[in-house]
């Protein structure tokens, strides 16, 4: 039997062009602005543990308890402030890895677009 009975097919996504859809942001996590977040789920696991999709963020400081991630930026600016580690300045073509339980300050200072796979 081979193993492309129980995968997926292969495809492929124009991630800058791609449409997304709203996804709720905890107004706790709401420090500035009214930033809002889209995103799409292309690939799940079977069992719910890795997540691969884009992600989109408009301006503004938002903070968050991350998973382990490691997305590519498509397009846009911000800085993320990791709590007791560093300060990344991320952009088009930033490749960045999180760990999961970090605590991050994100500062949103152009709408950012991100290419992810995420590990829960």
């Amino acid at each position: 039997m081979s193993t492309s009975e129980h995968a997926p097919a292969s495809f492929t996504v124009s991630v800058p062009d791609a449409e997304l859809e709203p996804e709720d942001l905890d107004s706790a996590q709401i420090v500035s602005g009214e930033p809002v977040v889209t995103g799409k789920v292309l690939w799940e696991s079977p069992d719910g543990k890795q997540l691969r999709g884009i992600w989109q963020i408009t301006p503004g400081v938002v903070t968050d308890t991350e998973a382990d991630e490691l997305f590519v930026v498509v397009s846009g600016r911000a800085t993320i402030e990791v709590e007791g580690g560093e300060t990344l300045e991320v952009g088009p073509g930033s490749a960045c890895v999180l760990r999961e339980g970090d605590k991050t300050t994100w500062t949103v200072h152009e709408t950012l677009r991100k290419a992810y796979h995420i590990s829960l």
